[in-house]
């Protein structure tokens, strides 16, 4: 669909300057972009009566700062594309982190369309390339899917559960017999969402809703809104996660969101120190009490004394309640991981006193196999018996069990590539004796070596995430792309009772057991930390268990990764080439000559029938271990010839004029690439490539600097190993 921008000075003679320009647009569907370069806010809006809309926004305070309106114009929009365009456009540049938003929203965008979506979803990522182009977008769409910012923006469309639930919690806040919401819901249901997007609904300003786009739906939301700012003003308000990683993580969020700060997002023992209106709190099933607390003993005692309360019977649920005349609690108990987590008995009680509402959440928004994924893995763990008939049906959920660990690593190194947020999460099943030393490695399972996390704050996102193994304290709350999960020797399945098993010396996690004396207690909180992880990735789970009984149990319904399902498995080694084949360069053969493919005589052929555009492709054979977590060594690789563009973040093969050698001698290497600009201590700008090796062995990675840089060439970018 053909569209134009149209950028103007949002000035008195921009009426007559619309009028003079675009005519045929006074009355059409159009979406506009307001925006001011220095204090980089902004407004996105969508109108079929562009004069009095833009008329309307020079009046209000807040509009008179900006000083640039766009106009997204097309002879082919109707309402609908309007819609779905203004509604990407205020997601996507809210979580591209050049501008913040002006915009209210009620999270409410049930319309009815009138073509499939995904037309106008192409249609958008045209429109987003050229506001790339002209400064007002930097990141692609794929970059931006991935990030914290737009994961847990509060700029999303609610469901119609989300919706009900949060309804109920502003009629909780009008009710003076009230004092606590209870939303429960399982992993994935949205409950971070809708806690994010409650807290910025509840400190957005009313005039900066657009009234002329609601319906009966979005009307009843705002009248209860009104009521509530009517009766409280500007809330004294905090965000509560107890866990200290995804807390850095939704700090950060708050940080980029106008009206926001990070500062509103605190840990347990922060509500100690005032009172607030209104305490709104995620992950509340990971809220602590006085078991197992290690070095927070001596923080919680003195908090319960602050309080004034029993440090032997208190907890910090009651703190919350104690320092907050409204709370509203997020919680699932299957994700209570340890002792020192409040028990669901607590929960339970306070359910049921007087003054207290609920509410369940149940769609599943996370992974894309829905509720039948969620549903298959509570039936793996909590059913005595699988039989065929458990299998469900996951439309494209990626889920597959690996009998090779090496090979479940490859996949995730190639997720990673190919999506991005692709990670390896494990039980508590070994030490961590890498904390200390990081030449040591910490699960060890038959040639395949790996380290715990080397960081416990947004591990997810740190730089050497996908050369590491997270766990669940990493990453309980975070999504994920893909997640290959190590199902450790804590777990095991007895067919002569048809149970699960928990291996108490086979949990490391100290505080997580010592006060358990019974093993069933045990089980249900190891079981519980399998479901929370196999429940983070959206595309799709990878699982190797470690227990053989374990894993045969899991093979009933989960199905087995195969070599057979890759594109290019099957090949055929011939001496003359024809329309299937590609070039096959043995690295050991060429050396130094393989500067220049095409004088290599002694060339080979394989056949390759299951691509197309063979010209475009070669194969090697890589030796050497510098790799070995994606290329096993002498392993035969396919590459695609590099023709240009961008090649940070790819497995490339390199030429280098005596840069540098490969661990045969020869003038070439195959690591991944990146490359960016320095500045030296006089100023002066320089690139510099870091070529970096993959391996479960100490390589250090390549550094080519000034000339370095122009003395060699990409040759091809892996594609995987055949």
């Amino acid at each position: 669909m053909s569209f134009s921008i149209q950028q103007y000075p949002f000035d008195s003679i921009l009426e007559s300057t619309i009028i003079e320009n675009h005519r045929d647009f006074l009355n059409w569907p159009l979406v506009y972009f307001l925006e001011e370069n220095k204090s980089k806010e902004a407004y996105v809006g969508e109108t079929t009566d562009v004069l009095n809309r833009l008329k309307s926004h020079s009046k209000t305070e807040k509009k008179q700062k900006l000083t640039t309106v766009n106009l997204i114009l097309s002879d082919k929009f109707n309402k609908s594309a309007t819609l779905d365009v203004e509604s990407n456009l205020i997601r996507y540049i809210s979580a591209d982190g050049i501008y913040s938003l002006q915009n209210g929203n009620l999270g409410i965008s049930n319309h009815q369309f009138y073509q499939q979506k995904e037309v106008y979803w192409e249609q958008f990522k045209d429109i987003w390339t050229e506001l790339r182009s002209l400064g007002i977008a930097r990141h692609s769409l794929d970059y931006i899917d991935n990030s914290d910012l737009f994961k847990y923006s509060p700029y999303k469309s609610l469901s119609k559960e989300q919706i009900a639930g949060l309804k109920m919690i502003l009629q909780c806040l009008l009710d003076d017999n009230a004092k606590v919401s209870l939303i429960e819901g399982g992993a994935g249901t949205g409950k971070s969402i809708l806690a994010i997007f409650l807290f910025k609904l509840l400190k957005t300003d009313l005039n900066d809703f657009n009234y002329s786009d609601f319906d009966e739906e979005d009307e009843e939301l705002f009248h209860i809104l009104q009521n509530v700012k009517a009766k409280y003003g500007d809330l004294n308000m905090a965000l509560v996660i107890p866990m200290a990683s995804f807390r850095k993580t939704i700090s950060n969020v708050f940080k980029n969101i106008k009206g926001l700060s990070h500062k509103m997002v605190i840990g347990p023992s922060e509500i100690t120190k005032q009172k607030y209106d209104l305490l709104i709190v995620d992950e509340g099933h990971r809220l602590r009490r006085r078991v197992n607390l290690g070095s927070y003993f001596g923080t919680f005692d003195k908090n319960s004394e602050l309080l004034g309360l029993d440090k032997m019977t208190t907890s910090e649920l009651d703190w919350i309640q104690l320092q907050s005349d409204k709370s509203i609690i997020f919680y699932d108990q299957f994700q209570s991981i340890k002792p020192s987590d409040v028990t669901p008995e607590s929960f339970y009680a306070l359910k049921h006193l007087p003054g207290t509402r609920n509410e369940k959440l149940i769609t599943q928004f996370r992974v894309k196999g829905g509720n039948q994924y969620v549903k298959l893995v509570h039936q793996l763990f909590d059913k005595a018996e699988l039989v065929d008939q458990d299998r469900q049906n996951l439309g494209l959920y990626d889920l597959k069990l690996f009998d090779d660990l090496n090979e479940m690593v490859e996949q995730i190194y190639l997720k990673e590539k190919q999506k991005g947020l692709s990670r390896m999460v494990a039980g508590f099943a070994w030490e961590w004796i890498s904390k200390n030393d990081r030449s040591k490695f910490d699960i060890v399972i038959d040639s395949t070596a790996l380290q715990w996390n080397s960081t416990v704050t947004d591990w997810v996102n740190s730089p050497n995430a996908i050369n590491e193994v997270g766990c669940i304290h990493t990453t309980q709350g975070y999504d994920l792309n893909y997640t290959g999960v190590i199902i450790g020797p804590d777990l095991d399945y007895d067919f002569e009772t048809n149970q699960l098993v928990v291996h108490k010396e086979h949990y490391k996690d100290k505080n997580g057991k010592n006060s358990i004396s019974n093993p069933e207690d045990l089980l249900d909180y190891v079981i519980n930390i399998y479901k929370t992880i196999l429940l983070r990735g959206i595309e799709g789970t990878y699982i190797y268990v470690c227990s053989p009984n374990l894993r045969k149990y899991f093979a009933q319904v989960v199905p087995a990764f195969k070599n057979s399902e890759d594109d290019v498995k099957t090949y055929t080694i011939v001496d003359m080439p024809n329309e299937f084949t590609v070039p096959y360069y043995d690295l050991e053969i060429a050396a130094g000559q393989f500067s220049d493919l095409q004088s290599v005589e002694e060339v080979k052929y394989i056949e390759l029938k299951n691509i197309t555009g063979h010209v475009e492709y070669f194969v090697c054979r890589v030796v050497g271990e510098s790799m070995n977590k994606v290329i096993p060594n002498r392993s035969l690789c396919l590459f695609k010839k590099y023709l240009g563009g961008t090649r940070n973040g790819l497995i490339t093969l390199v030429e280098g004029n005596d840069v540098f050698d490969s661990e045969t001698g020869a003038n070439y290497t195959i690591k991944e690439y990146s490359s960016k600009k320095v500045t030296d201590e006089e100023g002066w700008r320089h690139e510099e490539i870091t070529l970096k090796p993959l391996s479960i062995q100490p390589f250090e990675p390549i550094v080519l600097r000034d000339e370095e840089t122009m003395n060699f060439r990409v040759i091809g970018v892996f594609l995987r190993v055949i």
